[in-house]
C-alpha cells in the first residue's frame, strides 16, 4: 500500500510541483481534496492489498489522461468480474467461519450459564434472570410496551442502549425478536430481567448490521417500566 500511496504522489506531482501538508487553515479545496482522499482510501483499504501498484498506476494514468488501454473493454470487464466472485467467495467462507465460531461460543456460555444460581431456562432455551421483581399485570403478545433495555454481546460489547440515550422505547411485544417476545410476557410491570437469549431467538445465522455477528447469542438487561392499555 505504501507503493500505491508513493506512486499516487508522483503521478499527482506531474500535474502539481508543490506538495503541501493539508490542515485546518487549508484552503477549502485542500482540505475537500484530503478528505476525498482519505474517504477513498478507508473504502477500498481491503482492495488495495489486493492491487499491484505498478499496474494499477498504469491503469490509473491512462484512465485519467485518456491514453490507449493496454487491455480491452472486454479484458477489463472480465478482470473485475473474476475479482468481484474471488473476493465474494472470500467473504461468505469468512461468514461461515465466524458464524461457527459464534454458535460454539454460544452453546458453551449457555450451557454454564444454566449451572448458575438464579438462572431460568424455558423450553424454548431463553434464559433468564431476575433483577428486580415487579408487580402487577404481565404483557400478553399484543400489548404494548414501554420499556428500557441495554444489549450486550458475550464479549461485554455494548451494541444498543436506550439507557444511555436516555429514551426509553415502545413497542407491541410481538414486533420484537422471539426471545423478547417471549421474556417480556414472563414480567411484571416494574420488573429488570436479564435475558441470555440464543441465536435462534434473536438474529439466527444472519445477524444484524455490523454489531451482531452471525449465530450471536445475546444478553439484554431490560426493565419493563409500562404496559399501555
Amino acid at each position: 500500500m505504501k507503493k500505491i500511496i508513493l506512486g499516487l504522489s508522483i503521478l499527482m506531482a506531474v500535474s502539481h510541483s508543490q506538495a503541501a501538508t493539508v490542515n485546518n487553515k487549508s484552503t477549502q479545496k485542500d482540505q475537500f481534496s484530503y478528505s476525498y482522499g482519505y474517504a477513498m482510501g478507508k473504502t477500498y483499504a481491503d482492495i488495495l492489498k489486493d492491487i499491484h501498484p505498478e499496474a494499477f498506476l498504469q491503469g490509473l494514468q491512462q484512465g485519467a489522461l485518456g491514453q490507449k488501454t493496454s487491455l480491452t473493454d472486454e479484458e477489463m470487464a472480465k478482470a473485475l468480474a473474476q475479482y468481484k466472485q474471488q473476493s465474494e467467495a472470500k467473504q461468505l467462507i469468512a461468514f461461515q467461519q465466524t458464524a461457527q465460531e459464534n454458535g460454539k461460543r454460544g452453546e458453551a456460555f449457555l450451557a454454564e450459564n444454566a449451572k448458575k444460581s438464579g438462572i431460568m431456562t424455558t423450553k424454548s432455551g431463553l434464559q433468564y434472570q431476575v433483577l428486580q421483581a415487579g408487580q402487577g399485570k404481565k404483557p400478553t403478545a399484543t400489548s404494548k410496551v414501554f420499556v428500557n433495555y441495554e444489549g450486550r454481546l458475550l464479549d461485554g460489547t455494548v451494541f444498543d442502549s436506550s439507557i444511555a440515550r436516555g429514551q426509553p422505547v415502545d413497542f407491541q411485544v410481538s414486533q420484537v425478536i422471539s426471545g423478547w417476545t417471549e421474556g417480556l410476557q414472563l414480567m411484571q410491570e416494574g420488573a429488570k430481567y436479564r435475558f441470555f437469549i440464543p441465536a435462534k431467538l434473536a438474529y439466527g445465522d444472519i445477524g444484524a448490521g455490523d454489531s451482531i455477528g452471525p449465530n450471536s447469542t445475546l444478553i439484554f438487561d431490560v426493565e419493563l417500566l409500562k404496559i399501555f392499555p
